[in-house]
């Protein structure tokens, strides 16, 4: 039924792929009733935890009351919600206008963008993701996700500052509990790798951007479907200014790393010690309900004035129940608190996997946003074959882990499982980790 009635474009994790069929909290179930460990939360989108039942009585309650209705129609929940939205942002991000998905979203906030700085050109780093429909494949820098056509003009693509693959950086450059192997002259504080970066920045404004005004430039606080990438420390910060100097508006783009999953901060950005002038969210903010925003400030959001704007489904009266209820769990179970705190700890054991195991070539993240890299070995860095990764894959997946993959070359163990993990969840994912690592050395090594 799948191949004849769904789009081929629809692929299918595992050789023998799973069908599920119920999820409570960080576990879900397939069709046998065999149970697995969430530690992907449906793409980083199930937050506080699969059906929780808090989220389910909000939704019932509404659609029980109030379904559907557009926003050209006064409701309580879109008004109750865009204060408690923004009640949890920084300076004067005080406007919200809500949508469907990260891509809808990501597309908006160009559209916002340009508008209100009269100029064209975007700038995005290689190894973004920013959605793939028509307008924001073009913000994407990953091969892979791009399509035999022409996409929109007027985006640039810089230099990604990876302190583990990239030109630049080591030891001493990212924000992380874990850091990479790799060596540099670094001081606290004192990024040198970040320099080297914004200098590459600084050819795209003088080569390829018009002297007058650009429009703007997004980046994710930490690359998600890119593999968990980590920037060298500052950059964001150096980046910003340097586009604000040209006239045009930083995004943030918090699909992935918003709401308090880096541990410390509610927003990745702030990690970075930025406020930009538009933000972007989705996944997590609806626990899994089709639900996205964009927050940016008054000045901004006025542009969309300039001619009729209408979202049929943005604001929808249960999506804004739900987003509402999610930011109440959020406090209540303390979240943040449990993602500082477990995701150090899960940190900590998958770096002894790094020093176990020659394929395991970097770990890095913070809080519940994780990447374990796999590579031929150390040295090389090269990207672990795409058949050997579908093993070790496969295997974690038979012994009852549920995790994703990413990166360029695919090479990466995405682990960023619903906030309300526990120790016990984060030493049974490395245990289960441990072990399919060492069934693959076993394998190669007979």
């Amino acid at each position: 039924m799948r191949q004849e009635r769904l789009s081929p474009a629809l692929f299918l994790y595992y050789k023998s792929p799973v069908m599920l069929n119920q999820g409570h909290m960080q576990w879900i179930w397939d069709h046998t009733g065999k149970r697995y460990l969430d530690m992907y939360a449906g793409i980083v989108t199930v937050s506080v935890g699969h059906c929780h039942p808090k989220v389910n009585q909000a939704a019932r309650e509404q659609m029980d009351k109030l379904w559907h209705t557009t926003n050209i129609y006064m409701h309580p929940r879109i008004h109750e919600y865009a204060e408690k939205l923004t009640e949890r942002l920084p300076g004067n991000l005080k406007v919200c206008f809500f949508c469907n998905s990260g891509s809808e979203a990501n597309d908006l906030a160009m559209l916002m963008a340009k508008l209100y700085t009269g100029a064209t050109d975007i700038i995005s780093l290689r190894n973004a993701y920013h959605g793939i429909n028509g307008c924001t494949v073009g913000l994407c820098g990953v091969g892979s996700w791009k399509f035999m056509v022409p996409g929109i003009s007027g985006i640039h693509h810089t230099m990604n500052p990876d302190p583990y693959k990239g030109l630049w950086g080591g030891s001493h450059c990212r924000d992380s509990p874990v850091q990479t192997q790799r060596q540099c002259s670094c001081e606290t504080n004192q990024c040198q790798a970040t320099n080297q970066y914004i200098e590459q920045l600084q050819e795209i404004f003088k080569y390829s951007l018009p002297k007058k005004r650009i429009a703007a430039f997004f980046a994710e606080s930490i690359q998600g479907v890119g593999g968990t990438v980590q920037f060298t420390k500052g950059y964001l910060k150096k980046a910003f200014e340097m586009v604000r100097e040209r006239g045009g508006l930083c995004v943030s783009d918090e699909v992935q790393t918003g709401f308090v999953r880096t541990g410390s901060h509610y927003w990745g950005f702030q990690n970075h010690d930025v406020v930009p002038d538009i933000v972007t969210m989705a996944k997590g903010i609806g626990n899994g309900y089709p639900l996205a925003a964009v927050v940016t400030t008054p000045e901004i959001s006025k542009t969309l004035s300039e001619a009729t704007f209408f979202n049929t489904f943005g604001g929808n009266p249960v999506a804004c129940a739900v987003g509402s209820t999610v930011l109440d769990i959020i406090d209540e179970e303390k979240h943040m608190e449990n993602c500082n705190r477990i995701g150090k700890h899960l940190l900590d054991q998958l770096a002894k996997l790094r020093d176990e195991f020659e394929i395991v070539g970097d770990v890095r993240g913070k809080g519940l946003m994780i990447g374990v890299e796999l590579v031929t070995s150390k040295e090389s860095k090269n990207p672990l074959p795409v058949s050997d990764m579908n093993d070790i894959f496969e295997d974690c997946k038979e012994m009852g882990l549920i995790i994703g993959k990413g990166g360029e070359s695919g090479n990466v163990f995405r682990i960023k499982p619903p906030m309300c993990i526990t120790q016990a969840d984060a030493d049974f994912c490395v245990a289960v980790m441990r072990k399919a690592f060492s069934n693959y050395v076993q394998r190669t090594n007979n």
